[in-house]
């Protein structure tokens, strides 16, 4: 999934474990500007310092994933928790520009040829 919005407050690297660390910051996500949503999202392990290129207020795109689990507490309830997993983030004024070039040659760059188009000559002739 992916989202673009302005990241609005970024939070520092907290270890949870020897082996595990997480980084979590908030974006501002308008898709109906009159009503913004602010969603919080982390980032694990060495995706931590994807925010180092960041600043509050700076506007990104974020591919992310939905993650959900179950975990019963020590009393037998049961309960479930949801994140959204950040795995990359690019600068929107950039990740246009890197989109548009990320694949040369590639299918986004085809176009029909000329002769497709072409209403002059014969409609008959082959273009080879």
């Amino acid at each position: 999934m992916d989202i673009k919005g302005k990241i609005i407050e970024i939070f520092e690297t907290q270890k949870v474990t020897e082996t595990f660390k997480k980084r979590e910051f908030v974006v501002e996500y308008a898709e109906n500007p009159q009503y913004p949503e602010f969603v919080k999202f982390e980032l694990i392990q060495d995706k931590c310092d994807l925010l180092d290129q960041f600043n509050a207020g700076d506007e990104a795109n974020i591919s992310f994933n939905l993650k959900g689990r179950k975990w019963t507490d020590p009393k037998g309830e049961v309960k479930y928790f949801n994140s959204l997993q950040a795995w990359r983030l690019q600068k929107a004024e950039n990740a246009e520009a890197n989109d548009s070039n990320a694949t040369p040659g590639g299918i986004d760059s085809l176009q029909e040829p000329e002769w497709l188009n072409d209403d002059k000559g014969d409609q008959d002739a082959l273009p080879f």
